[in-house]
């Protein structure tokens, strides 16, 4: 995810290297219990630890030993570890760029999964769920390093009681946006509600302007087929400043995070729309959340505006939130692959899919019934999960680290006036390098 950032302290001890030997046998507390290491920034500590007491009230002999970042700590955690060869045992993954930064760390999991899944284990997942798990493998490399947990869409969304007061449809194209500007100026509420100090949400509002305007073309681009600089690319770019211009985007909006910054005004109802994905969901299950929240009866989900002239998209992006790998360090422990499996698809699984927290890589999964509070809630899960996910077509990720960083930082300079849009996708494309 989305993903949903917010600052988390850790809530276990960081584990001694010499239990990450690579080859080593499961560690083991005094009771017996052998220890399973897990790192990751997702699921948020609270999920977490409800995966791990489902998962441990089966398997009583296991223990797992988990440490949840804030994104860009696990980020560098991560790096660390791998440089000290102190990896976990189990690590959260990002498809395409980080999967492939850590491949060499990580087991193929394809053949060990078969034993718990049995030889048609891939009929288990959304398919774009396993597309994806193997973005950026280098040609003919068909292994899975890792594999998804949960899946999402990208999209918008409106709060339900703002727009009824204003006697307002969600906006279809970019004069509806214009329209809710002139209504809402000086009340207080943004037209669309962006915390874009976050590279991730400024990118996810671009992926989706380009895939109005060229659809597929942006993954061309990165395959060398077409140009960062070709017009579609411009004028995607000249969009994204427009809204900012136009007043759209609230002002102020590059001093803002998505989390927790933009996420209190939407809960407080100062946002008529907002681009987040299907892990908006979770808001619902935060403790004591406010009355927007409770039961997600504020708000519901809208597909991107049309601002091309070409119609709104018929499909949307997404894919993978999270993935899990399973690491050299965990050779030789099949208690390892337990929890590797359980957290996807078992008792920690379910766990995971009652918080709301994005929609289930394996289909047919829901949340049980007891955990739904509204009717709004069941539609907005609907909508999601059987309308929405089984129609993901293109990725919400790219395959290139560089071109993921040189996007995010070209989008910050042209909303600030810093670059133009043609200045700014010319240093998009001074970084893009051939994939291997």
């Amino acid at each position: 995810m989305k993903r949903f950032v917010l600052v988390l302290l850790c809530v276990l001890v960081v584990f001694a290297p010499s239990l990450f030997a690579q080859g080593q046998k499961a560690a083991s507390e005094p009771d017996g219990r052998t220890v399973i290491t897990f790192r990751s920034w997702s699921p948020v500590v609270a999920t977490t630890e409800k995966m791990i007491a489902a998962f441990e009230a089966k398997h009583p002999n296991i223990k797992i030993d988990a440490t949840i970042f804030n994104y860009p700590e696990y980020i560098v955690d991560l790096q660390t570890r791998a440089q000290s060869n102190t990896m976990p045992d189990i690590i959260g993954l990002e498809p395409g760029a980080m999967t492939q930064q850590y491949r060499k760390y990580l087991m193929p999991v394809q053949d060990v999964v078969i034993k718990y899944w049995g030889e048609n284990w891939k009929d288990k997942f959304h398919p774009i769920g396993l597309d994806q798990a193997r973005l950026g493998n280098p040609k003919g490399d068909e292994n899975f390093y890792g594999l998804p947990v949960l899946v999402q869409t990208i999209n918008m969304w409106y709060t339900i009681p703002v727009l009824e007061e204003a006697g307002l449809e969600p906006p279809k194209t970019y004069d509806d946006l214009l329209k809710m500007r002139d209504y809402f100026k000086n009340k207080g509420i943004a037209p669309m509600m962006v915390g874009a100090i976050d590279g991730w949400l400024r990118r996810d509002i671009y992926m989706q302007i380009i895939h109005n305007i060229a659809p597929g073309s942006i993954y061309q681009a990165e395959e060398g087929k077409a140009k960062f600089t070709d017009a579609p690319f411009v004028e995607a770019m000249r969009v994204w400043k427009r809204l900012f211009d136009d007043r759209i985007i609230q002002d102020g909006a590059l001093g803002l995070s998505a989390y927790p910054g933009s996420q209190e005004l939407i809960e407080a109802g100062r946002a008529a729309t907002f681009p987040m994905g299907a892990w908006w969901m979770q808001m619902a299950g935060n403790p004591n959340p406010p009355p927007l929240s409770q039961g997600l009866v504020g708000y519901a989900p809208m597909i991107f505006p049309d601002v091309s002239g070409n119609g709104q998209s018929k499909d949307l992006l997404g894919g993978i939130d999270v993935m899990l790998g399973v690491t050299k360090a965990a050779v030789g422990k099949e208690e390892a692959i337990q929890v590797f499996v359980d957290f996807i698809a078992g008792d920690a699984a379910q766990a995971l899919i009652n918080t709301f927290n994005d929609i289930p890589a394996i289909k047919g999964m829901a949340p049980e019934d007891k955990y739904f509070e509204s009717d709004n809630q069941r539609e907005v899960w609907r909508i999601l999960s059987e309308e929405w996910m089984p129609n993901v077509k293109y990725p919400r990720q790219l395959r290139s680290p560089e071109i993921i960083q040189a996007l995010e930082d070209a989008l910050a300079a042209v909303a600030s006036g810093q670059l133009t849009p043609e200045a700014a996708m010319q240093k998009v494309q001074a970084v893009w390098k051939p994939l291997s």
